[in-house]
């Protein structure tokens, strides 16, 4: 039986920051297609699963030497921080609410970001791909919507972005179930 260092080192922390940033991203984006208001629990999923899931995710890459691993999931687990301090903040009375331009501007390095992480999974599978292409679209509409203040605009991100996340989910899906049957039940 293998020792419990081994099981660590041996496991696969991918689907837990995947399952992390797509189930968050899923529920942020039912309240941006105007399904639901934003409310505790999508704030809560941002600060625990979304946020501090995938930073554990992203350590448990480093520690597998695994850059893009490491890079993606560190730094969305932070942007679901980042994000909820923003909205939280103001409402606290810590800060000012962020204007629909620095909203913007936020939004669009995150989408810069993604985007030079997309041209990284040019080298991984096609379901990462898709991942990150529909998530670099998303933090582009999201930042359309916001400088404008166009609220169809806005509801077609959150339905980009529900899509979004459940490319997540399903590549996390593909690759635990991939791994426990030790055979492609689901292609990445």
């Amino acid at each position: 039986m293998p020792t419990l260092k081994k099981q660590l080192n041996s496991a696969n922390p991918a689907p837990l920051g995947l399952l992390g940033f797509g189930m968050t991203t899923i529920l942020l984006n039912l309240h941006n297609a105007d399904i639901f208001p934003l409310g505790s629990m999508i704030l809560a999923m941002g600060i625990f699963y979304g946020g501090i899931a995938q930073i554990i995710a992203g350590i448990m890459e480093w520690k597998k030497e695994n850059t893009f691993g490491m890079t993606a999931f560190i730094s969305y687990g932070l942007f679901w921080l980042s994000l909820v301090a923003i909205l939280v903040m103001p409402k606290l009375g810590w800060a000012e609410a962020a204007t629909p331009v620095a909203m913007s501007a936020y939004l669009i390095m995150w989408g810069l970001f993604t985007l030079i992480m997309f041209i990284g999974t040019l080298k991984l599978s096609g379901s990462l791909q898709l991942v990150f292409a529909t998530l670099t679209i998303l933090f582009f509409l999201l930042a359309a919507g916001d400088i404008t203040g166009n609220a169809t605009i806005a509801k077609i991100a959150g339905y980009e972005g529900i899509f979004c996340g459940l490319t997540a989910f399903y590549t996390a899906t593909a690759q635990i179930l991939n791994r426990v049957y030790k055979k492609q039940i689901l292609p990445l």
